[in-house]
């Protein structure tokens, strides 16, 4: 069976990573560790590659080294339900040095970049009222840490 399973290159942090993103998400969980051999590049013994399945999709983690660094052209984006559900998880992504980005993106502290996307902001950007979603599009634009309560007052003018 073809599967596309994303891989996050890390410098050398990727078992802590993994650790920290499956104690965050639900039904999320770490399946397998390679360590690196006398072959190399990386010291024998060390962690190779991390696999782990958040909220039961699959991922790998690798300590490839410092050479590609993580962009904000590639981020996970995460629907959330409520208010709570985005605040929960802005903190904890947030933990440990992570740094706050415009309209609901993040970076965590192993640079790693996050969409917290309550499922109302797609809801009303989407809207056919033209006018409603512009709005909602302008009150996102002035936040960081989405607030549903402000994208639905800006939906009502």
């Amino acid at each position: 069976m073809q599967q596309i399973t994303p891989c996050l290159w890390y410098d050398d942090q990727a078992e802590e990573a993994v650790r920290h993103y499956t104690s965050v998400f639900p039904d999320s969980r770490i399946t397998g560790v390679t360590h690196y051999t006398e072959a190399g590049p990386g010291t024998p013994g060390t962690v190779l590659t991390v696999a782990f399945e958040l909220d039961g999709r699959p991922y790998v983690a690798l300590n490839g080294g410092p050479l590609f660094p993580f962009t904000e052209a590639v981020s996970l984006q995460v629907h959330c339900d409520d208010q709570a559900e985005v605040d929960r998880l802005w903190a904890a992504l947030l933990e440990g040095g992570g740094q706050e980005g415009p309209c609901g993106w993040l970076k965590d502290r192993w640079g790693l970049s996050w969409q917290i996307t309550p499922q109302v902001l797609i809801d009303l950007v989407s809207d056919p009222d033209r006018a409603k979603a512009a709005r909602v599009t302008t009150a996102m634009l002035e936040m960081r840490r989405i607030d549903i309560q402000r994208l639905l007052d800006a939906a009502e003018g």
